[in-house]
């Protein structure tokens, strides 16, 4: 080791060599006391499936996602999981009990502000051609229970976001449904052709909907039945039953022909119950074919706009073909 006489200078840095210094040139010393360079970086692992159950719910939506698909390619709507399926089941079940209550509710609460007595209820009840007042307390009843399951649905066994969980969103393109609603009733017209003459009373169920309103009452049952009537019984049966049966019918994650078979059987499966909670064994054949056409619109589209609006018209046309003493079929 060199020493340093007293009173002589301190070493400073390497003198740099002459001329122009090279690119990158480091004193020997300096590369002497600079520190070892990092490792390289491990090798990745191989490849391990993961380990995350089908069932385990995805991560939420970003804010901005919204597409026209079919619901079951967007992973974040629910239901999510056959659990939640289930719960989404179940919620549509106690919505229908409670609305056939609220209607029975509904109907006797109007009756008592009516002033009739329990006798004179029951005969209305039961009538042919009931009164305006009537048929709206009883709808308002029913509507209760249509619209209350989804939103507990979304609240309890969704993201909270009632219109993106239940896919209530319109679109320029929605205006399709009118055709679909006017092909609906052409479709039921041919459907019992052959059998017109041996079916009695076919327009009773629409008779009694809107056969004893007339003037500022038929507005108000026409109203109710083009508008408010597709809205709530959508939200409950594309809404809410069919995103549920199409759940539990086609896991999450479901590819091919099972997926394509669940899917079928879902919107099949939808169509008929959406038939039978009318009670109309007459009509359960034209309301549940156009039940399965609005649930293969409500699953294609992703969204419940376009078969709002064939739904309505298909109503519409019904209402101004019995108006005119024609014959339709409204649901």
């Amino acid at each position: 080791m060199t020493e340093i006489e007293p009173g002589a200078p301190a070493p400073g840095p390497p003198a740099r060599p002459p001329g122009p210094v090279p690119a990158g040139y480091v004193p020997r010393e300096w590369a002497q006391r600079a520190p070892p360079p990092p490792p390289p970086p491990p090798p990745p692992p191989p490849f391990a499936p993961s380990r995350t159950p089908l069932s385990a719910p995805l991560p939420p939506p970003p804010p901005d996602a919204v597409g026209d698909v079919p619901f079951l390619d967007t992973p974040w709507v629910p239901p999510q999981t056959k659990r939640q399926g289930w719960m989404w089941l179940v919620y549509a079940v106690v919505g229908f009990l409670a609305g056939q209550i609220g209607a029975l509710v509904f109907g006797l609460v109007a009756g008592a502000i009516a002033g009739k007595t329990s006798a004179q209820l029951q005969a209305i009840a039961s009538a042919s051609v009931p009164p305006e007042w009537y048929v709206v307390s009883t709808l308002l009843g029913l509507w209760i229970g249509f619209i209350g399951a989804p939103w507990l649905a979304s609240r309890t066994q969704g993201t909270r976001n009632f219109v993106r969980d239940l896919g209530l969103r319109f679109r320029l393109i929605d205006l399709v449904g009118i055709a679909i609603g006017i092909g609906g009733q052409l479709l039921v017209a041919i459907m019992y052709a052959p059998f017109q003459h041996d079916i009695h009373d076919f327009n009773g169920p629409s008779q009694k909907l809107t056969g004893g309103s007339h003037g500022g009452g038929f507005i108000i049952i026409a109203v109710a039945t083009v508008v408010f009537a597709p809205a709530m019984e959508e939200l409950f049966f594309r809404g809410l039953l069919l995103k549920a049966l199409v759940r539990l019918l086609t896991p999450l994650r479901a590819a091919g022909g099972a997926r394509a078979a669940g899917v079928v059987l879902a919107v099949i499966l939808d169509g008929l119950l959406f038939g039978l909670a009318h009670g109309e064994w007459v009509q359960l054949a034209g309301l549940a074919v156009f039940g399965i056409i609005l649930a293969a619109v409500s699953y294609r589209t992703g969204r419940l706009g376009m078969n709002m609006v064939a739904h309505a018209t298909f109503n519409l046309v019904a209402i101004v073909a019995i108006a005119s003493g024609g014959s339709g079929l409204i649901h």
